[in-house]
């Protein structure tokens, strides 16, 4: 080494000792692989595993899913996808679930075709994604997307010889669908109108994008009992319903206290899941937002280790809390997480401002002086492709270029002038969109249904529009009413937490079934002040006789408000559901001309 310098010889002594090391700790791998008993789980699906192991050591049987995931980890078929593909055909039996990995999702019999997921951290895409996107659903799907109540994207009718085609797409506009479907963590939801908004406490970007991060590149965050929603509630004026959520981040103020310093914290919350009637509860736990992702990945992790491998239905985290305890379940994130979580014990906590759930919906200024965001509505949430492209010419033309996705299934257009907005809406208009709606179309909510999903019983969206016509032609109603349609269990609009909420249901009239809905009235959800399970009203009416029912119903609400500024949800809450349906009954129809 005489011919070196001494730099040169420090640096080439660094790199034979990393051969060295390097060799080493190959020996000891090999070592712990060859001793390793057998079964004994390894890699990097060693937690999954190991809690399958656990659950059939002690006398359980795992589900057919379960075993499934076992024998071959979804995330490592991709060539299985691409043969499909090349073969034109469609997955059958379990092999379902697990291309759902892939973020497709064959809905047969509702359509004989794939369903493309996305994943959009914070729903947030720029007009080129948007156009991107509209030319993969041209080329590939059936020239539409839905929004989906996780302020997300999916592109429907895929044949099966152009699923890959699609991913491919999606993927080169620098977006993914991995994981987006079966057990898995669904997309990350954020506030949509994140680092414009005048009275958010953190821009939830970071975190979001963060978050996505982590679960692409940490495979123990795949293969969970079951599915898994986290959202990241910034303190903004749109809610982002993180209370529906397993875990919710929830920006607070934190004015001092015993061992506070003053600033931004986030609350955590978990166990959300309104289809199995819980809202998350509070954890009185504050987190820095630097100690947000880790928890949250603290939290999957117990989940995963404790979760219910033998029986579908309880494998949500609810019920490991449920089962657990709230206190026995913190203390093993704590475990994961590796140090004791900080407690809101003595700290000024100011209240969060209030939220405005149709605050998704107008023309309303950022916090950008001279700048505003546009809440487009619409139609149950569907968007042609040519609308997609008409949105992100007037995005790039009079905005950032930035579209923003929400839960209530529209989006908003930010940064545009003052000056601008004038025109902008006249574009919308021109593609038959519009800021504006009525009180029942602004926040009416629809699932996919029976056109697209298998499990659902109704045609949720095509019943939603044809409601919405019924009820704005019969009365005038003030002040908006959310309501929301579901087609199945699974409740993906969340109907318990609509003004009105209606779950599909098949209906026996005579001798024949006809689609229908059990009805809840005086849900609610996005802040304290209304938040609540809705409560049966009816069940089992055809959907031929709902309108003329709800009609009533509103009616009643109308004539019987305490004030032209009590909400439908304070009027349900005020009364019990006996005595809603008298005044219902006591409601005359409107009878209109021929």
């Amino acid at each position: 080494m005489s011919d070196f310098d001494d730099q040169q010889k420090q640096w080439l002594q660094g790199f034979v000792s990393g051969i060295e090391a390097r060799k080493a700790a190959d020996k000891l791998a090999n070592r712990a692989v060859g001793g390793a008993t057998a079964g004994t789980p390894i890699g990097p699906d060693a937690l999954q595993h190991a809690a399958q192991d656990r659950a059939v050591a002690a006398g359980g049987r795992l589900v057919a899913e379960e075993t499934a995931k076992r024998t071959r980890h979804p995330l490592d078929r991709w060539d299985e996808v691409v043969a499909r593909a090349e073969a034109g055909q469609f997955p059958k039996g379990a092999d379902v679930l697990l291309t759902k990995y892939h973020g497709l999702f064959y809905v047969a019999p509702a359509q004989d075709s794939f369903m493309c997921r996305l994943r959009i951290p914070n729903g947030i895409v720029n007009a080129w994604q948007m156009r991107g996107l509209a030319d993969a659903a041209d080329s590939f799907g059936g020239s539409y997307a839905d929004v989906t109540t996780r302020a997300n994207l999916q592109i429907r009718e895929i044949p099966a010889g152009h699923a890959v085609d699609l991913l491919l797409a999606v993927q080169d506009l620098g977006l993914t669908a991995r994981g987006s479907g079966a057990d898995n963590i669904r997309n990350i939801t954020g506030s949509p109108t994140a680092g414009i908004d005048p009275q958010e406490l953190r821009d939830t970007r970071p975190l979001c994008r963060a978050m996505h991060h982590y679960i692409l590149n940490h495979r123990e965050m795949y293969g969970l009992p079951r599915k898994f929603n986290i959202a990241f509630d910034g303190g903004g004026k749109v809610p982002v319903l993180e209370d529906t959520n397993d875990i919710g981040f929830v920006a607070a103020e934190v004015r001092g206290g015993e061992g506070f310093d003053p600033g931004i914290y986030f609350r955590l919350q978990l166990g959300g899941i309104t289809g199995h009637l819980d809202f998350a509860f509070d954890t009185a736990i504050l987190l820095k937002p630097e100690e947000c992702v880790k928890v949250a990945g603290a939290v999957v992790r117990a989940f995963a280790i404790h979760g219910d491998r033998t029986n579908r239905q309880k494998a949500r985290l609810k019920y490991v809390l449920d089962r657990m305890g709230r206190d026995a379940f913190l203390a093993e994130v704590e475990r994961e997480y590796g140090a004791k979580l900080r407690r809101a014990t003595g700290a000024d906590v100011a209240p969060r401002a209030l939220a405005d759930k149709h605050g998704h919906i107008g023309v309303h200024p950022q916090k950008q002086a001279g700048l505003n965001y546009l809440g487009v509505v619409l139609p149950v949430g569907r968007l042609t492709t040519a609308q997609m492209r008409g949105i992100a010419e007037i995005a790039d033309h009079f905005g950032s270029g930035t579209i923003r996705f929400t839960v209530w299934q529209n989006l908003l257009i930010s940064d545009v002038a003052d000056r601008d907005v004038g025109v902008c809406v006249a574009a919308l208009a021109a593609l038959g969109l519009g800021v504006e709606a009525s009180a029942i179309r602004r926040g009416l909510i629809a699932c996919t249904g029976n056109a697209g999903c298998k499990f659902a019983a109704s045609n949720t969206k095509g019943h939603a529009l044809k409601l919405a016509d019924y009820l704005e032609m019969r009365l005038a109603v003030d002040t908006p009413v959310n309501i929301h349609l579901t087609g199945c269990h699974h409740s993906c609009a969340q109907h318990y937490i609509g003004d009105i909420g209606l779950i599909a249901v098949k209906v026996d009239r005579g001798e024949e079934s006809v689609e229908g809905y059990n009805v809840f009235i005086g849900g609610g959800a996005a802040s304290t002040a209304e938040q609540a399970m809705a409560r049966e009203y009816a069940a089992s009416i055809a959907f031929g006789e709902l309108p003329a029912m709800l009609e009533k119903l509103l009616a009643a609400y109308l004539a019987h408000r305490l004030a032209a500024t009590e909400s439908f949800f304070e009027f349900c809450r005020r009364h019990e559901i006996v005595a809603l349906r008298a005044l219902a009954d006591q409601a005359p129809l409107r009878a209109l001309a021929a």
